[in-house]
């Protein structure tokens, strides 16, 4: 295909987007059949291949027809390795993304910028996001944050082709970018642990922030805040089962040597580890314990569900015998206790859906509750 053809790829993914819901109102439309997302991705990009991934360069067949999918598209691999490195398949992690299009255009309409609005975004990433606002804002409304040089890089030569040329920062996202403070909206696109009040501090009285909420038990939801006058800011989630890479700096520590789970406290418990088999209820119980990585062993007669706090030197297993539970802890904290005392208040409560979760964050640190059902 050539690249008039790509103008027809841009034209019917806006018309699936639409359709979905994600793409709501004119000027985002103008924007998604403007924006080339190829030409964002001239490196090419990885695709599954079983537990692997192998690459897919930019003259495969079919690789046009791919960047106008409504998928996201892994980019990088292990922090440096890029699809032109490597030959045959790989079995690290995914560490950069074109994420899929529906979700980067929802965000962008639930950002709800106006046209004078400056925008500061979390997570560079392709360039493909960036060049969205720059095609709605003008390039002198946005600052782009992205930790990673070669990431950063590669995303101006992607931009700069397509005639944009926005303020992109190389650091670390957590920390915003104050020289351009204060902003009218801030976007990111990695997800965090717990939302920096540096962004609060960047971002006027009355503007907006969206961010992703995650934990190590990998569920998460998209956060809407506004700020306060006050510098607190107060918002909802969103849901939709929203996933992005976590920001790196609060990427999970290696799991290292498994402590001696045979040692330790055991009792029976109210809640089984199956619970955490749904995005709620797993979202729930890593409010209670987000620093939590979790893992299965499967022996010949049972399995067993680690949980494990690195940071925190506690840990806990549980197995399930019949119909009861039964939870083994160790460590400095009683992991399992604070994740099944906050799973069974939820319960209490009348298992709230996520859209009636509320977020604050002071200077302090976040705080999120729920309202009862």
């Amino acid at each position: 295909m050539t690249v008039k053809d790509s103008a027809v790829l841009r034209r019917a993914l806006a018309d699936r987007l639409a359709e979905a819901g994600a793409l709501r109102t004119a000027p985002w439309r103008q924007a998604v059949e403007a924006v080339p997302r190829h030409e964002f991705l001239r490196g090419g990009f990885f695709e599954r291949a079983g537990d692997a991934w192998r690459a897919v360069p930019a003259d495969a067949d079919g690789w046009l027809e791919r960047c106008y999918a409504d998928e996201s598209l892994v980019t990088q691999i292990a922090g440096t390795i890029v699809p032109g490195d490597i030959r045959g398949e790989i079995l690290r992690e995914p560490t950069s993304s074109s994420t899929l299009p529906s979700l980067v255009v929802r965000m962008l309409e639930d950002l709800q910028v106006g046209d004078d609005d400056r925008v500061l975004e979390i997570g560079t990433g392709t360039g493909y996001s960036t060049g969205l606002l720059c095609h709605r804002l003008g390039d002198d409304r946005v600052v782009s944050v992205e930790v990673d040089a070669e990431v950063s890089r590669r995303a101006s030569v992607g931009l700069g082709s397509c005639g944009y040329f926005p303020e992109l920062v190389i650091g670390d996202g957590l920390a915003g970018y104050k020289d351009g403070a204060p902003y009218d909206r801030l976007v990111a696109t990695c997800g965090v642990l717990e939302l920096p009040h540096t962004w609060i501090d960047q971002t006027r009285p009355g503007g907006i922030i969206l961010a992703t909420l995650c934990g190590w038990m990998h569920a998460s939801e998209l956060a809407q805040l506004t700020v306060g006058t006050d510098g607190v800011a107060h918002g909802r989630l969103l849901t939709g089962h929203v996933s992005f890479m976590l920001a790196r700096p609060q990427s999970p520590p290696p799991l290292g040597m498994l402590p001696d789970l045979d040692s330790g406290k055991e009792r029976t418990t109210q809640v089984g580890a199956d619970v955490l088999d749904d995005w709620d209820a797993r979202f729930v119980a890593q409010l209670a314990a987000p620093h939590t990585q979790r893992l299965s062993l499967t022996g010949t007669d049972t399995t067993q569900h680690v949980l494990i706090d690195v940071q925190a030197g506690a840990w806990a297993v549980l197995t399930q015998h019949g119909e009861q539970w039964v939870v083994r802890q160790g460590g400095a904290v009683q992991l399992w206790d604070a994740i099944e005392d906050h799973l069974l208040r939820w319960r209490a409560d009348g298992c709230p859906s996520l859209d009636r979760f509320q977020v604050i964050v002071t200077p302090e640190g976040q705080r999120v509750s729920w309202q009862k059902v």
